[in-house]
């Protein structure tokens, strides 16, 4: 038998990414392509010529013995394996010939894999998934139905979880690597002007879309989990409990606390991203804000290359056209005068003001051309010389008790809670009513109806006589009608009247009718 050959070697560390730092890395990178390529084809083994017949396909061409040279070099640093090939062999010689067919290692597929996610992590782009947020209501619609059950299927629990978090999962992760993207498009400088116009219609249009959707089903879905919040423990307990069933029976109890673990972390992922807390926004509330400023964004974006191809001057010009006219100046007076000229640069007399100061130069006024040395002496305390600071040493102030200040923030919270309450209880209209019919309502109830009929209105598209729309705490609900005719509905505030086409209106207060949203 021949020696061991270099595959007998098992690679050490990282080197199967060697590849990457050689001047041939991207013929390397073609290369294993090509076996990534026959794995698909369930194929285990490859010649040289094989790998040859393949290259032309992926843009060069190379003669067997270089392209042995290139084979032996990943198996140097552990890509692939060699085996010797005997299937050809006739004589003596030929079997002492070098001649090895080539197949993946598990180090060099996973390193190929690394990279190919890599290189379709950076290609990324994102999306707004209006459809993941359609699913997500309906998967907490399930679960919610299945907290109410006796003795929830332990089965349809964990499916509905996992699908759950799959959706919800795609949709954070896309809408973060899609306003990552939009922000490098606002940014961008050197794009070709009439392709960023035509883009940046459309791209409006895809944001005023999905924010209309995270309008309508945030807000019910923010409700949805408030509705799940004493009932998903055991549903969770249940998916912890089937993933851990082929768990060895020792590794039983431990695994099934960690899957419990993760499934409370998921759950409070997902609730942290459409409910608001106290001190915190939600995700969802936070994308909406992003999503609503990047527009202004791309607005100004275009405002500016309006301007620039209109010949109008910017501050990066006005900077360039400044320099040369420095460059320019015939000496250093008119260096210093440009810039006195151009930046303001005017003498000083003083490096304190105060009342003394004021009423001195209101009683004898100085020009401010006057020079430092025929100006009146600036006087400083021995006490600034001595420690350059006007503050007195001494025994530290006492802690301040600010226990009665906590106090009254406490009340006054208690008091907005106590008023947005009554607000939504004023505000809740019991059923079908008409605008008109409202009547007078106090500034603080009047202001959340505003909320509430903008995001209604935000929802409305030509052609429809009905809409339903939810407040972003999920705390109210708004069903709206047109109505037939042109009547005139007047709401009466203090600050005076509202007026505006009548509608068939119902607001729903949801915290004390969870049953108002299924």
């Amino acid at each position: 038998m021949t020696s061991a050959s270099p595959a007998d070697r098992l690679p050490t560390g990282y080197t199967p990414f060697t590849h990457l730092t050689t001047p041939d890395s991207a013929l390397y990178r073609r290369l294993m392509g090509v076996f990534l390529a026959a794995k698909e084809r369930f194929v285990v083994h490859l010649r040289p010529e094989d790998v040859q017949a393949a290259l032309p396909a992926s843009g060069r061409s190379m003669d067997l013995d270089a392209v042995t040279g290139k084979l032996d070099s990943l198996v140097k640093w552990g890509n692939l394996r060699a085996d010797p090939d005997t299937a050809r062999v006739t004589a003596v010689e030929d079997f002492y010939r070098k001649r090895f067919i080539y197949q993946l290692t598990q180090a060099g597929e996973a390193a190929e894999g690394a990279l190919l996610s890599y290189d379709e992590a950076l290609g990324r782009r994102g999306a707004l998934q209006a459809v993941a947020l359609h699913d997500i209501v309906t998967q907490l619609r399930v679960l919610l139905v299945l907290s109410g059950d006796e003795a929830p299927d332990p089965a349809k629990a964990h499916l509905t979880l996992s699908t759950l978090t799959s959706r919800f999962t795609a949709l954070a992760d896309n809408a973060r690597a899609f306003m990552g993207s939009l922000q490098r498009t606002i940014d961008l400088h050197g794009v070709d002007v009439e392709v960023f116009l035509a883009y940046k219609d459309r791209l409006i249009q895809y944001l005023e879309r999905f924010i209309q959707d995270l309008i309508t089903l945030g807000g019910r879905i923010a409700q949805l989990i408030l509705g799940l919040e004493e009932g998903v423990g055991p549903l969770l307990r249940l998916a912890a409990a089937r993933e851990a069933a082929d768990a060895a029976p020792d590794e039983a109890e431990r695994a099934e606390a960690e899957a419990y673990e993760r499934w409370t972390s998921r759950w409070s992922g997902l609730a942290a991203w459409f409910v608001s807390a106290e001190g915190r926004e939600s995700q969802a509330r936070l994308l909406r804000g992003r999503a609503l400023g990047a527009i202004p964004q791309l607005l100004a974006v275009v405002r500016a290359l309006n301007e620039r191809r209109s010949g109008r001057s910017d501050r990066s010009a006005d900077f360039r056209t400044l320099a040369r006219w420095f460059a320019e100046a015939p000496d250093d007076e008119a260096r210093h005068r440009l810039w006195r000229t151009a930046f303001g640069l005017y003498p000083s007399r003083h490096l304190t003001v105060d009342t003394d100061t004021l009423t001195e130069r209101a009683a004898r006024p100085i020009a401010a051309s006057t020079p430092w040395a025929a100006a009146e002496p600036l006087r400083i305390s021995p006490q600034l010389r001595r420690t350059g600071s006007y503050e007195r040493r001494g025994r530290t102030r006492r802690v301040e008790d600010r226990s009665a200040g906590r106090r009254q923030l406490a009340e006054y919270a208690a008091k907005q809670s106590a008023e947005i309450a009554a607000a939504r209880a004023r505000l809740a209209t019991g059923g079908e009513v008409r605008l008109c019919e409202l009547g007078e309502l106090d500034p603080l109830a009047f202001g959340l109806f505003l909320q509430l009929l903008g995001d209604a209105l935000a929802t409305w598209r030509p052609g429809l006589r009905h809409t339903v729309a939810t407040s972003n705490d999920g705390t109210m609900e708004i069903r709206l009608t047109a109505l037939p005719g042109s009547d005139v509905a007047e709401i009466r505030t203090p600050g005076g009247v509202f007026r505006g086409p009548d509608h068939a209106v119902e607001i729903i207060d949801l915290t004390q009718d969870a049953g108002g949203l299924l």
